[in-house]
């Protein structure tokens, strides 16, 4: 039996996103890159031009790739009509980018929510793509200039928020992992790193796992993705990390390990069209947690 207009529609919006999602990762390969690296630069987190809130969840992910796919250096999106009103011109000829408006089916659907942070077996929302253009193509538009932080501060602000997150940590490790059963992690000492981004980014990533333990968000994939649930928590510690390194202007760089880490990705999205969407939706309740400790 085949499936209605309306499903089949919904079905390709998750279908649509993670293709292009999938294509600026394959842009990427021969240097490790995923869409989700950044120089920590402001405009590498994807805000909205008419709200100036930045976008969240899978649209922070779909905007990266995007971004990266076309060569974009602004982070600021908005629809055709959003830019109009601010008396800018989207170029003839431009071809927008998919965002994703999350519906709330009611008994009268006449309420959109527009959250990525959503749970498809508790509420029924369904995915609804809209068009977004980057600020690098229209015309008429000057942003304004945002704060310069010194580089020292931003490492400070680094080093206060990983601790405030107070997850038990030894440094001195051989390798750097979360310690389920003794809920702690284990980092290599500073001094083993190339750069202090390497140090802090793998720190995040390593507490971004320890966010999922039982008595914090207990997130667990083994039941809906039983064959891939170890690649979809090692996606969620690795968005969740690019959007807390965003949002603290920190560089996201490839690790060497990233080539393996590409490949058995790509799998996964090619199997599994609705894998990226639960996993920016689980990093983003990640990052939500981690930024709810801070003093």
């Amino acid at each position: 039996m085949s499936s209605s207009p309306s499903s089949s529609a919904h079905a390709d919006v998750y279908a649509r996103v993670t293709a292009a999602i999938i294509t600026a990762i394959e842009a990427g390969t021969g240097t490790w890159r995923m869409p989700w690296h950044h120089s920590g630069a402001d405009v590498t987190r994807p805000t909205n031009v008419a709200s100036g809130k930045p976008y969240r969840g899978i649209n922070t992910v779909s905007l990266w790739a995007a971004a990266y796919a076309s060569g974009y250096t602004s982070g600021v999106w908005g629809t055709y009509r959003q830019w109009q009103a601010l008396g800018a011109q989207v170029r003839k000829g431009e071809h927008a980018s998919l965002g994703v408006l999350w519906k709330e089916l009611r008994a009268k659907d006449d309420d959109a929510v527009n959250d990525d942070d959503h749970e498809h077996d508790h509420r029924r929302l369904f995915a609804k793509a809209f068009s977004l253009f980057n600020a690098d193509q229209v015309d008429g538009y000057t942003p304004e200039p945002g704060p310069i932080l010194p580089e020292s501060e931003r490492l400070v602000a680094v080093e206060a928020f990983i601790a405030a997150l107070g997850i038990d940590t030894v440094y001195g490790a051989p390798s750097a992992y979360y310690h389920i059963a003794q809920d702690r992690i284990y980092m290599p000492g500073f001094s083993t790193f190339h750069d202090a981004h390497g140090f802090y980014a793998t720190h995040i990533h390593e507490a971004a796992h320890a966010s999922g333990a039982a008595h914090r968000l207990d997130r667990d994939f083994s039941a809906r993705w039983t064959r891939h649930a170890l690649a979809m928590e090692e996606a969620t510690a690795e968005l969740t990390a690019s959007f807390l390194l965003a949002d603290l202007g920190i560089a996201h760089e490839p690790r060497a390990d990233h080539a393996a880490y590409i490949a058995s990705w790509l799998q996964l999205l090619k199997d599994e069209p609705r894998a990226i969407f639960t996993a920016a939706s689980k990093a983003q309740a990640a990052a939500d947690w981690m930024h709810a400790q801070q003093p």
